[in-house]
């Protein structure tokens, strides 16, 4: 089987976005007609009963208005190390993934604690589609329509103790599933992959679980099944295919700050004052602007969501807390 990168990939071969989602639409309305139960565009074939109870996905007043980036590279060109390094490696060797039977730990100053099927986690929140950028600390960007609710929604469910300061979320480790955490290939990185929030920025309306994207469930590469997506953070944030979820005190110690504390700090928030110690964070390339005199962009505080979210940090130095 050949696997193209991007790169490989002429814009002829890629469907357009709106040729797209209108056959997802066909597809949906021509089971309603046949007398089917009304399902959403996202239909998930592992949640089967549950994703008959899910409803219509509704549209978020969060979302970018920003022309979206195409599936082939939302979902071919990736930052998972625990599939490999190269941008390429996750939509090429992420099929070793079992996304299904999938289970979360709630750990930590909550009231509740369990370990939770996914899909009995998921289901009792109603799922929306939000239109997210996402930016990397190698100055790229995308945006991404992705399929989720909100973390807050969650939080509340488990009813955080007055000692919850921080949330803190961890990937699976299993070197069957995930080769790229082990041996030669295992990028140098303290497994499995941890991250964390303050309280305030998990409970922000902004801060989503996401389960899919583009209408259909989350491919492996990009996660599978369950992700965090937090918009006005570099996308390192924005911890993928999590098993468990943490509630403590102490602010976290995440994989990338125990890694080059130098390179990445606890909040990485996007911005364009804070340079990589090795580039400019000053500019961005949207992924799929890749042509000869294709401008960069310049890179926008709080990556476009200061409105939003820059009340939390009022008073910081956000030099030194980067």
């Amino acid at each position: 089987m050949l696997i193209k990168r991007p790169s490989d990939i002429r814009s002829s071969e890629i469907t357009d976005e709106k040729f797209y989602r209108a056959r997802r639409r066909f597809l949906r309305d021509a089971a309603l007609a046949a007398g089917a139960i009304a399902v959403p565009d996202l239909i998930l074939p592992q949640w089967a009963e549950a994703a008959q109870k899910l409803g219509p996905l509704k549209k978020s007043a969060l979302s970018t208005t920003e022309k979206l980036t195409t599936y082939a590279n939302v979902t071919g060109y990736n930052n998972f190390y625990e599939f490999g390094t190269d941008k390429g490696d996750p939509a090429k060797n992420a099929h070793t993934l079992k996304p299904r039977p999938w289970t979360v730990a709630i750990e930590g100053e909550v009231k509740k604690t369990g370990t939770f099927d996914v899909d009995e986690l998921v289901r009792p929140f109603a799922l929306e589609e939000r239109i997210y950028r996402l930016r990397c600390v190698e100055a790229w960007s995308m945006v991404i329509p992705w399929i989720g609710f909100p973390l807050g929604e969650l939080i509340k469910r488990f009813e955080p103790t007055s000692r919850a300061k921080y949330v803190e979320f961890q990937t699976l480790r299993d070197l069957k599933q995930m080769p790229g955490q082990g041996g030669l290939f295992g990028a140098g990185l303290d497994w499995p992959y941890v991250e964390g929030l303050r309280m305030d920025e998990a409970m922000h309306p902004l801060a989503i679980l996401a389960v899919g994207l583009y209408g259909d469930v989350l491919p492996n590469q990009n996660g599978a099944p369950l992700r965090l997506v937090v918009p006005w953070k570099y996308g390192f944030k924005s911890i993928k295919s999590i098993v468990k979820i943490r509630f403590v005190e102490k602010q976290p110690l995440n994989t990338w700050q125990k890694q080059a504390a130098r390179e990445y700090g606890f909040y990485s928030n996007v911005n364009p004052e804070v340079d990589h110690p090795r580039w400019t964070q000053a500019f961005e390339r949207r992924i799929g602007e890749d042509g000869l005199f294709s401008p960069k962009r310049k890179t926008l505080p709080f990556n476009g969501y200061a409105d939003q979210v820059a009340s939390l940090y009022a008073g910081m130095d956000l030099k030194k807390n980067y």
